[in-house]
C-alpha cells in the first residue's frame, strides 16, 4: 500500500481517530496536510515535527473561505480524508434551533464543502484521488439516533452525500466512500461512560486502517460504500 509523497488532507486530524489516521499514512509515506483550530491541538499532536506532515491553522470547516484556504496550497492532491464533526447528546424537545443548526454545520456541511474543495483540486490534476467521510453508526440505523437526533440526521446526510458524490464522480477516477464508526475507544469517551464494556468498542488504529486502505490506490473498486466499523 505505497502512499509515498502522495497528498492527503485529513480535517480533524488533531483528534483521536484523526492522529490514528494520520499516523496509519505516514507509516506508507503520505505527506498529511492537516488543519487545527486552537494553538494547543497543534502543541499537543503527536505527529507535530514529522516531515510528512504540514500543519495549518484554520477556523471553522463550515466556511466556505477557510475550507478554500486549506485546499488552496496542497500540491497535487491524492485523498482527502474528512474527519472532522462534532457531537451532542440530549432530547430533540429541549434543544434550540441554534444547537440543530451547529450538528448540521458541523458534521454535513463541513464535509460537502470540503468534498468539493476535494473533487475540484483532484479534477485539476487530472489523476484522480481518493476521499472517505467519517459518518456513524446512527447514520445508518437510524433508531440509535435516539437522543442525539440532530446529530444523526447530520451524519445521515454525510452516508447520503457519500453515495451521491461517489456516483457523481467515478468518471473523473474519483472514488468516494465512508466508514461508520459505533462508539470508539477514546479517552473521551472513557471518561463520559466509565462503566460501559470498552474492550468492545472499536480502537482508533482499527478505524484508521479501514480508512487507510480506502484512501489507498490499492483500492480500485471501492465506491459508495458506507462501511460499518463498530467493533
Amino acid at each position: 500500500m505505497d502512499l509515498h509523497d502522495r497528498h492527503v488532507v485529513v480535517t480533524g486530524g488533531t483528534g483521536a481517530l484523526g492522529t490514528a489516521v494520520v499516523g496509519a499514512l505516514l507509516e506508507h509515506g503520505a505527506i498529511c496536510h492537516v488543519p487545527y483550530r486552537s494553538p494547543a491541538a497543534a502543541q499537543e499532536f503527536p505527529h507535530r515535527g514529522h516531515r510528512g506532515v504540514v500543519l495549518k491553522q484554520a477556523g471553522n470547516l463550515a466556511d466556505e473561505a477557510v475550507v478554500a484556504s486549506l485546499f488552496s496550497d496542497v500540491p497535487k492532491l491524492w485523498a482527502s480524508i474528512h474527519v472532522a464533526g462534532g457531537f451532542a447528546f440530549g432530547a430533540l424537545a429541549q434543544a434550540s434551533s441554534a444547537e440543530l443548526r451547529q450538528q448540521i454545520d458541523m458534521n454535513l456541511v463541513s464535509c460537502l464543502l470540503s468534498c468539493r474543495a476535494a473533487v475540484n483540486a483532484m479534477a485539476r490534476s487530472g489523476e484522480g484521488g481518493r476521499i472517505v467521510n467519517v459518518a456513524s453508526r446512527p447514520a445508518l440505523e437510524w433508531r440509535d439516533g435516539a437522543m442525539k437526533v440532530a446529530y444523526a440526521a447530520a451524519k445521515a446526510g454525510v452516508a447520503a452525500l457519500t453515495a451521491a458524490l461517489a456516483q457523481e464522480v467515478v468518471g473523473q477516477g474519483i472514488l468516494v466512500n465512508a466508514v461508520a464508526p459505533s462508539i470508539m475507544d477514546t479517552p473521551d469517551n472513557r471518561k463520559a461512560m466509565p462503566k460501559a464494556d470498552h474492550a468492545a468498542w472499536a480502537k482508533v488504529e482499527d478505524v484508521a486502517r479501514t480508512i487507510l486502505f480506502l484512501a489507498s490506490p490499492d483500492n480500485r473498486v471501492t465506491r459508495g460504500a458506507v462501511v460499518p466499523v463498530y467493533g
